[in-house]
């Protein structure tokens, strides 16, 4: 079975900051992609940032120049290093990953695989 353990949330004072980690294991398939989302209370889950395999980058507005995503491939592990964290950046953020398999018809199969999620509360 695939895991994914995530780990680095916590308390923290608003200009903070805070570095995510997340280690995935158990995947068959390789993984391409790899991100963080985050759910605050009454909000729905939404993207944060994301990184492939080849290391591409995409972040929500709300994060860009404040938070920076990186990857260890070797290790199937993303981090997610978050500065100047504002009130609205509490959240339990959830670590995801993406793998694929694909079939000599052409055809394929995408897996997609969450973590248990890490709480950051920013203390206001």
């Amino acid at each position: 079975q695939v895991q994914l353990v995530e780990s680095g949330g916590g308390l923290v004072q608003p200009g903070g900051s805070l570095r995510l980690s997340c280690a995935a294991s158990g995947s068959i398939y390789r993984i391409y992609t790899m991100g963080w989302y985050r759910q605050a209370p009454g909000k729905q889950r939404e993207l944060v940032a994301s990184i492939t395999s080849g290391g591409n980058t995409n972040y929500a507005d709300s994060v860009k120049g404040r938070f920076t995503i990186s990857r260890d491939n070797a290790k199937n592990t993303v981090y997610l290093q978050m500065n100047s964290l504002k009130p609205e950046d509490t959240a339990v953020y959830y670590c995801n990953a993406v793998a694929y398999r694909a079939y000599e018809s052409g055809e394929g199969d995408e897996y997609v695989y969450w973590g248990q999620g890490t709480q950051v509360t920013l203390s206001s």
